[in-house]
């Protein structure tokens, strides 16, 4: 019988040969970690290379797991037990809930710490991640919070404008109360202090670099182009966008009748990927910033920050996570001003809009990376190939589909930007 079978439909579990009454610690911190997560099993009775072994008695070590969940773990998490036969085995299979009522603290010789579900493992919370966790546990967002900073003391040109050319009404003062933006005392609130003209919220810059090769240190000249922005998230969407656009390239290619366009990169793709990096960043972590460095061969746009439910992307299908909102007040803003969709299907629209291309092919789909601080998006410039032949190969086939004169001239390397 497989792992799988015992656990149902749940993603995360944890395995343990035996309950440890002398060190509860190695499996109560799984219990915590669930509760602040997403939920999960604990499976006793199973070895580390998944062979079942089964308990000497279940019965008492269940009354055990019961008693030192509710001595141990504070507030108690929502759990179930249940015992599973395996041929002549017997199983204890815990399950825990996704609590509300973050965070679930496992108590320890006076002390007091928090767990969270990072991939497969059961991780001690930073100071970031407990913050978090105690704000979820008020039903409250980092994004919704007050600000110091007074509606008085800032200008919304940027959003003024924005709301105008997406809806075609004007911005209403009211509107700023009513989208989250501000409070009933006219103090911003963080969302409302990043969209802001001139954002007092430093740590909410972008950082672009064309980058000279493959990497950050391909030769005598490292960077290109490089720039620093600040302001406005909308503004950074902005800035971010005609920068990629100035250092990435069209390619033409003619046809019978016409040309059709191949860019090195797909716009649609990219807007997604830097919306998403800026709405979904993490603003609590202070030293770190939005980054987009475009190489020789790819794109890569960077947001401190995982997976906001803790897993790892490249454990994950993209096209099949559901929407995570970490910051729901500035992506509720970010919909109504037309840069992104409730729905979150970000993923798909970047994946996609890349297979829609010409000159698309498979090796060249995009892909994501994750880990506990960061989520980057690496999307491949559809132009490069690494070896001349190659691009000479591409340059002389004939496509039957869209009839495609021969010969090397029918790709036009234009300077006219994406």
């Amino acid at each position: 019988m497989r792992i799988n079978d015992l656990v149902g439909e749940t993603t995360e579990y944890d395995k343990k040969l035996k309950v440890e009454l002398r060190k509860p610690k190695s499996w109560c911190k799984s219990i915590s970690a669930f509760a602040n997560t997403l939920g999960g099993a604990l499976i006793f009775g199973v070895s580390d290379e998944n062979e079942i072994i089964g308990l000497d008695n279940p019965v008492k070590d269940a009354e055990k797991i019961s008693e030192i969940i509710k001595t141990k773990l504070n507030p108690i998490p929502e759990f179930k037990m249940s015992f599973r036969k395996v041929e002549d085995n017997i199983l204890i299979i815990l399950e825990v809930f996704k609590g509300d009522e973050t965070p679930y603290y496992y108590y320890n010789d006076g002390s007091l710490e928090a767990y969270i579900r990072i991939g497969n493992e059961s991780v001690k919370a930073s100071p970031t991640e407990l913050q978090r966790l105690v704000l979820r546990g008020r039903n409250k967002s980092y994004d919704s919070q007050k600000s110091m900073y007074k509606i008085r003391d800032y200008s919304f040109s940027k959003l003024r404008e924005r709301y105008k050319k997406w809806t075609g009404y004007s911005f209403d003062e009211k509107n700023l109360i009513s989208f989250g933006l501000a409070d009933e005392e006219g103090y911003l609130t963080i969302a409302g202090s990043l969209i802001v003209d001139d954002s007092p919220v430093h740590h909410s810059r972008l950082f672009c670099t064309r980058w000279n090769g493959l990497n950050k240190s391909s030769g005598v000249l490292d960077a290109l182009d490089e720039a620093e922005y600040e302001g406005s998230v909308i503004s950074l969407i902005e800035n971010g966008e005609a920068f990629i656009k100035r250092n990435a390239k069209m390619m033409w290619r003619k046809t019978a009748n016409s040309r059709e366009e191949m860019p090195d990169y797909v716009e649609r793709s990219y807007h997604e990927a830097l919306v998403n990096a800026i709405a979904h960043r993490d603003y609590l972590i202070y030293g770190s910033e939005v980054h987009i460095d475009i190489y020789d061969d790819r794109m890569e746009i960077y947001s401190p920050g995982g997976m906001p439910d803790g897993s790892i992307i490249q454990d994950r299908d993209p096209l099949t996570v559901p929407s995570t909102r970490r910051n729901p007040v500035l992506a509720d803003i970010f919909n109504r001003l037309g840069y992104m969709e409730r729905k979150g299907s970000g993923f798909a629209k970047i994946i996609d809009n890349y297979a829609f291309q010409i000159n698309y092919k498979e090796d060249k789909k995009p892909y994501f990376r994750s880990d506990r601080y960061q989520f980057t998006v690496i999307m491949p410039n559809l132009n490069y190939s690494d070896r001349k032949e190659d691009s000479l190969n591409d340059q002389n086939r004939t496509d039957d589909t869209i009839n495609v004169q021969k010969g090397a001239d029918d790709i036009i390397n234009d300077t006219i930007n994406v």
